[in-house]
């Protein structure tokens, strides 16, 4: 249970097709797959554009970042998008440390992500 009170996972419909999952507190291999399944299940509900936003985001490990590549592939294939909301250069880091930073579409607020999907 320790694991679960550090991390949250708020969904937020934004439109019909639309829809925002503001992510808090850690990301690990505990957490992760939480985050796999709703993401998977938002496409397969044909939502064609989603957010994740990463803003409370305390800690991600490769797991989470695993996760959010493979939720990118699925979204691709059914040719909607999957955006993320990185506003700090902590939460960014690991993206770029990856190598992944230039591959996925990066936003510093829910704001500019709402305007991107538009």
């Amino acid at each position: 249970m320790g694991g679960m009170m550090d991390f949250g996972l708020v969904d937020e419909a934004v439109g019909a097709a639309k829809h925002v999952v503001h992510l808090q507190g850690e990301i690990d291999a505990h957490t992760a797959p939480k985050i796999g399944s709703r993401l998977f299940g938002l496409a397969e509900e044909g939502k064609t554009g989603v957010i994740v936003d990463l803003s409370d985001v305390t800690f991600m490990d490769s797991t989470g970042i695993g996760v959010l590549v493979n939720a990118l592939r699925h979204f691709s294939l059914r040719r909607a998008r999957l955006v993320l909301v990185c506003p700090t250069e902590r939460i960014l880091r690991p993206f770029q440390i990856a190598g992944l930073a230039g591959h996925l579409t990066i936003f510093d607020s829910r704001e500019k992500a709402l305007a991107g999907l538009a």
